[in-house]
């Protein structure tokens, strides 16, 4: 069996660590409890190997084994992953999958139909990316590969040749909990692998791929080499614009106090003291010590009165006195059963006595007020005081500022007042309510990004946006609902109304636009053009390819001379002549010659048709030398169909299709738009692709907006969520440091504002997740 080897480097880890390597057969124990698996001969002598068969399989790790899978992987910024394989013609399956729900973090795809490898996985900004290789991997031969990306570097080796090297938006392996690990299919209804795999494993280190291909020797630094330089430097500006930030202030704090002799005093109570003075405030002592009032309690002797008195406070005193007892008692006015006796006392009052009216609120002094019991009264601080003596007759201010016993937020000074406290605004910003403040009123002022149907509300350092009802979204962006009505891509601005996105139409966007057969495009007379979901394209002519320059009308079309690439089938009895879009084969002058033609290394002789040895689906024939290839046509009202050829002819349940929702069915041959990838249904198996867009040209901020599958051109570099950084153009903070495009630091005297350098563009925003 003829054999080629196929690299693909998919690297994503830390260099620093030492190399780890992860067996994924072994892990999960292949062969020992999955059905549908049968293990056989691998690619190399005595190799062990797996048959992956049927589509009522399911081999998924256990959670215990994913969870220590996942665990090594989570973080990465390198890793490589290595497999053999052998995949069966015209599958179109899911090699390795990680994923929660409908989020692919990591999956390794190979489609027959479309001649491609897919690496599908979350970027940084937790939008899905496929990133496709176009090759031919499902042919029924053995391959070896091995798949790398370091930070924003993909490479694809094939026989350990670099192939493909890409920089592309940089994966994130932040893979959540409870993600399950899928080998050989997406799960347990979608994607089959068919075909034998072999030494399936994840390097958790860079350059993964030379373990395959030792003679390929690491000669350059990875990606994440040069990014984690990158990343230094970013920490060491921001450090540098914080110490700048520090010295400045202290720098204006010392020319202030030059020339200067401060002399510390103390205020209370609207007076001012000097240092060293003392003094008596209601029952405390008082002084002034080092800009501090320190106060301490009155010292009150213990008392041994004679037995006809009992000690209590007086007014205007802080210590008790010896008091002679109550004189005699005065007559009630209320019956016998409301009349209660007293302990301080040898007279009996009535039930609801006020004691307070009665002199008792006298002693309630400072800051107290008398309170009513059942037997008696007592002083009680007031709000916001503190208690001086046990019968809390003087009570003294508590400091809230001082002590943190406020609610003042960012950008406002906690200022103490007699039994409260207020938070005052610093200068220039604006109160929002009685505890915080901010720059400005964002959503009064007009310089919000909320959307029209959403209501904005002020926030420190920003503003917060919700969508009103009826509207659902993220707040800057809000749509209608219309309950999922609106087709490949279409957004509801009114319920049951739909804007269709470009290359659609219909009242639910369900009807694409053929812009070939409605005469919208016009393509070079060397190009031809062929119709695709929401778009089209002008695809070179046969006897054509492109020049490099990949203009959107065909014009970069141009003729392949066959003759000269020995491209032609012509036999050595004629000569092979050149012609715009093809070649003929002309026979000498004064010569007989046969009229055969040259294929695949076979003469074929003059009107001989026969069928391809590699797809029996073409059927071909020799006319004059010329060799001419054509799909065979299908006939679906003909019995006799090749279901194999014609899947569309095929009426067999097995040969249908399950829809991603799990309801709908499809038919062979069918095809669909899914979550901005273009779908089909082949002998029971579902393909699906990312939908062509159309190019995007001299455009250097580029966004995809909410609803849709392709990106467009922004002025705006803050609306931009794709962008390739050029760290050549810089921004200048706001303490004038230098930043590269793609840093980002928190904004100065704030915590929830993180700005970000956009080549050259200084963004800033709300982080939500900060208030």
């Amino acid at each position: 069996v003829e054999s080629r080897y196929i690299i693909v480097r998919l690297v994503a880890g830390s260099g620093a660590e030492p190399a780890q390597r992860v067996d994924v057969l072994e892990e999960l124990k292949l062969g020992e409890s999955f059905s549908g698996v049968l293990q056989v001969r691998g690619f190399h002598n005595q190799s062990r190997a797996f048959l992956f068969q049927d589509s009522w399989r399911n081999v998924r790790a256990s959670a215990a084994v994913a969870e220590g899978l996942l665990q090594k992987l989570r973080g990465r910024i390198e890793f490589t992953l290595l497999l053999t394989l052998k995949q069966e013609r015209l599958n179109s399956g899911v090699i390795l999958s990680i994923h929660h729900s409908e989020q692919r973090f990591l999956e390794l795809e190979s489609s027959a139909p479309r001649n491609e490898i897919r690496l599908h996985y979350h970027t940084q900004d937790q939008r899905p990316h496929t990133e496709v290789f176009p090759y031919r991997l499902a042919d029924d031969r053995w391959h070896k590969i091995s798949v790398g990306v370091s930070s924003s570097h993909i490479v694809l080796h094939v026989d350990c040749s670099r192939i493909y090297e890409r920089v592309v938006d940089t994966p994130a392996m932040d893979i959540p909990a409870l993600s399950s690990v899928w080998l050989g299919q997406r799960n347990a209804a979608h994607g089959f692998y068919k075909g034998i795999m072999q030494d399936v494993q994840l390097v958790l280190m860079p350059q993964g791929h030379i373990s395959q291909c030792p003679d390929l020797n690491r000669t350059c630094p990875t990606c994440n080499d040069f990014h984690g330089l990158v990343q230094k430097i970013m920490e060491l500006q921001d450090l540098l614009a914080k110490t700048s930030s520090k010295l400045a202030r202290a720098e204006e704090k010392m020319k202030s106090l030059d020339g200067c002799y401060c002399e510390k005093t103390c205020s209370l109570d609207g007076e001012v003291y000097r240092e060293g003075d003392a003094w008596i405030d209601g029952c405390r002592n008082c002084t002034c010590s080092n800009g501090t009032v320190k106060c301490e309690a009155v010292y009150c002797p213990p008392l041994l009165c004679a037995p006809d008195t009992a000690p209590t406070y007086m007014p205007g005193a802080c210590c008790k006195e010896c008091q002679l007892d109550d004189p005699p008692c005065p007559e009630l006015n209320c019956p016998e059963l409301e009349q209660i006796s007293l302990t301080d006392r040898c007279c009996k009052v009535c039930r609801g006595h006020d004691f307070c009216a009665e002199g008792s609120s006298q002693i309630c002094v400072e800051n107290s007020e008398c309170v009513n019991l059942e037997a008696g009264a007592c002083c009680s601080c007031k709000d916001g005081f503190r208690s001086l003596r046990d019968d809390s007759a003087y009570c003294q201010d508590i400091d809230e500022c001082a002590e943190g016993k406020h609610y003042c937020r960012e950008n406002t000074v906690c200022v103490n007042t007699p039994g409260s406290f207020m938070c005052i605004c610093h200068t220039g910003y604006i109160r929002i309510d009685d505890y915080s403040c901010t720059e400005h009123d964002e959503c009064v002022t007009g310089q919000h990004d909320c959307d029209e149907n959403a209501l904005c509300f002020n926030t420190v350092g920003g503003h917060s946006c919700s969508c009103k009802p009826g509207f659902v979204g993220n707040g800057t962006v809000c749509r209608a609902l219309c309950d999922g009505l609106c087709q490949n891509g279409g957004s509801c601005i009114s319920p049951d109304t739909c804007i269709c996105q470009q290359g659609f139409t219909g009242k639910r966007c369900e009807t694409d636009i053929d812009e070939c057969l409605d005469g919208f495009v016009e393509c070079d007379s060397r190009a031809t053009c062929v119709n695709l979901p929401g778009w089209y394209h002008c695809e070179c002519r046969d006897g054509y390819h492109d020049n490099g320059m990949f203009s959107a009308n065909g014009e970069s079309c141009e003729d392949i001379d066959e003759c000269e690439m020995e491209r032609h089938s012509c036999a050595n009895d004629t000569v092979c002549f050149n012609m715009d879009g093809s070649y003929d084969c002309r026979c000498p002058h004064g010569k007989n010659c046969s009229g055969d033609c040259v294929h695949d290394n076979k003469v074929k002789h003059n009107s001989q048709i026969w069928v391809l040895d590699s797809d029996r689906c073409s059927v071909c024939s020799c006319q004059n030398g010329l060799v001419m290839c054509r799909r065979m046509v299908c006939d679906c009202d003909n019995p006799t169909a090749d279901l194999f050829c014609c899947p569309e002819c095929d009426p067999r349940i097995s040969s249908q299709c399950l829809h991603q929702n799990g309801v709908l069915t499809y038919s062979s041959g069918d095809s669909w738009v899914e979550n901005c990838q273009q779908c089909q249904c082949l002998r029971g198996e579902v393909d699906c692709w990312p939908i062509s867009c159309p190019p995007v040209q001299d455009c250097e901020f580029t966004a995809v907006p909410e609803g849709e599958c392709c990106p467009r051109c922004v002025t705006n570099p803050c609306q931009a969520n794709t962008i390739s950084n050029d760290i050549t153009k810089t921004c200048t903070d706001e303490h004038g440091i230098s930043r590269f495009s793609g840093s980002t630091w928190t904004k100065h005297g704030t915590e929830c504002i993180l700005c970000q350098c956009k080549n050259g563009h200084v963004c800033c925003s709300v982080d939500p997740l900060c208030l």
